[in-house]
């Protein structure tokens, strides 16, 4: 059965660490939860390597676990923080992550962060030209993250696009109405031309999720 996008309205805070998102601490804890917790309360100011900022971690974790979505690619992991809360949702939901990146240190840091978290299960990670590999993925995909080269936003998509399933969400960082001139203006103005696209903004992310 196809699922239609559902992107909750939620105001997203930006948090002072990083403990579990809202909508999951009336379960308890499980072992995988309590490890990741402490891992990014841990490392909270250390994510400096162009990762995104935990406000916009949390957002992707809440879009995936509210449409219970299962496959889905990153573009661009630098060393893991977007991918952990990925991750750490399809744990939840139980999808799993391809992500990618073409800096080879950048990769085994993300590796070995992963591994430490204990959601190497959820995640197959690349080291690879997503220039390259992205068009050849087979997909489908029902998630899609895009955090890579800016001028190359719009290539990804055209890439993937295709391969959304309908009720899916391409969502992409460094995004907004307010800098449609600079490096991701011709994405924006791509994507919102697009008639079977919905787009709003979660914290710093573009959501756009296919209707038909």
């Amino acid at each position: 059965m196809r699922r239609r996008c559902s992107v909750p309205l939620v105001i997203v805070l930006v948090c002072s660490g990083c403990s579990r998102p809202e909508a999951q601490s009336a379960a308890p804890a499980s072992d995988l939860d309590t490890r990741v917790e402490a891992f990014l309360e841990t490392h909270r100011f250390g994510w400096q390597d162009m990762n995104v900022p935990a406000a916009d971690g949390r957002a992707l974790y809440d879009i995936v676990v509210a449409n219970r979505f299962t496959h889905a690619l990153e573009i661009g992991t630098s060393t893991g923080h977007s991918g952990i809360w990925i991750a750490w949702a399809l744990s939840k939901t139980g999808g799993r992550l391809v992500t990618i990146d073409i800096d080879e240190s950048r990769h085994r840091e993300a590796v070995s962060n992963f591994a430490r978290t204990g959601l190497t299960a959820y995640i197959d990670a690349r080291l690879a030209d997503a220039h390259e590999l992205v068009p050849r993925l087979d997909g489908p995909w029902d998630f899609v993250f895009i955090d890579a080269d800016k001028d190359w936003y719009t290539n990804y998509a055209r890439a993937v696009l295709p391969k959304l399933r309908v009720g899916g969400c391409l969502t992409a960082h460094n995004v907004s109405p307010g800098h449609r001139r600079q490096m991701t203006g011709d994405f924006y103005d791509y994507i919102t031309g697009l008639a079977d696209m919905e787009t709003s903004f979660r914290a710093g992310v573009m959501v756009s999720c296919r209707k038909r």
